[in-house]
């Protein structure tokens, strides 16, 4: 499965990052291979406003089946949903530890944005 995973940087050891929208980067991961891609989310995390939204954009182009964060908000969670992208939030520790957690089927499946918009 392709997942990406919101991260301070694209590493097995990078702190995971609990914002979505406003994420320093995203690191697609196939659980399969173990491969690992950085896909930089520089657009959103500079922009005014929009932030989740383009975000979402952006992980939905990467083909991915599922994200992993800490917390999403309504309009990115819309938009993740729209894209076919499941979401799974409550993600900690590293990229590992979170690839981890979700293959073991410990991470919460989200059916809804579980922070307001704005949320830092």
């Amino acid at each position: 499965m392709k997942v990406v995973i919101t991260a301070q940087r694209a590493a097995w050891d990078a702190p995971v990052d609990a914002r979505f929208g406003r994420a320093r980067t995203f690191v697609l991961i196939d659980t399969e291979s173990r491969e690992l891609q950085e896909i930089p989310n520089s657009q959103a995390l500079d922009a005014t406003q929009g932030a989740g939204v383009q975000a979402a954009a952006l992980v939905c182009r990467t083909g991915a089946e599922a994200l992993v964060t800490g917390h999403c908000g309504p309009k990115a969670f819309a938009a993740l949903a729209a894209g076919g992208v499941k979401v799974f939030t409550g993600a900690e520790g590293t990229v590992a530890d979170a690839v981890t957690s979700l293959v073991a089927g410990q991470l919460h499946q989200a059916d809804a944005a579980d922070v307001a918009g704005h949320w830092v």
